[in-house]
């Protein structure tokens, strides 16, 4: 039997969960279901519960985390007091020296809207601040 054949007989034979099943089997669709022994479908889904909605808890403002610096911080607020971000992470990536972000923002503001408008919209609210920046990584997105 070729190795390919053996481990997909193995498979089928064992109800155990290889480490590379990383998706719960239960948020497939019905036809991904019947490809699936069920001894595999139960494992699989005992390993790697659900995960929980984001949408209950997507309302919340973020708070800054206590390990940013005073130039990350003033950027945090300024876009939280802006943009009302669900997500937002602010990370100096230039080595400590102010001269380069990477910005991440989730916001309700950007529904509807290209990426290259969210970014416009971002780069209006640091006009200032992206004057001093040698470069800035952003990523948007709407919740």
């Amino acid at each position: 039997m070729a190795p390919s054949r053996a481990l997909f007989a193995h498979l089928r034979s064992s109800p155990r969960v290889l480490p590379f099943a990383r998706r719960t089997i239960s948020s497939c669709t019905q036809t991904h279901r019947s490809r699936i022994s069920p001894a595999l479908h139960s494992g699989i889904t005992r390993a790697f519960p659900a995960l929980p909605s984001r949408r209950g808890y997507a309302t919340a403002t973020p708070e800054p985390p206590d390990y940013l610096n005073e130039a990350e911080l003033q950027i945090f607020n300024k876009i939280k007091a802006e943009l009302q971000p669900v997500t937002l992470e602010v990370q100096d990536i230039s080595g400590g020296c102010g001269s380069m972000y990477a910005l991440q923002i989730e916001s309700e503001r950007f529904k509807g809207l290209s990426v290259i408008k969210q970014h416009k919209m971002v780069n209006e609210v640091l006009k200032e601040e992206i004057k001093g920046w040698h470069g800035v990584q952003l990523r948007t997105k709407a919740p």
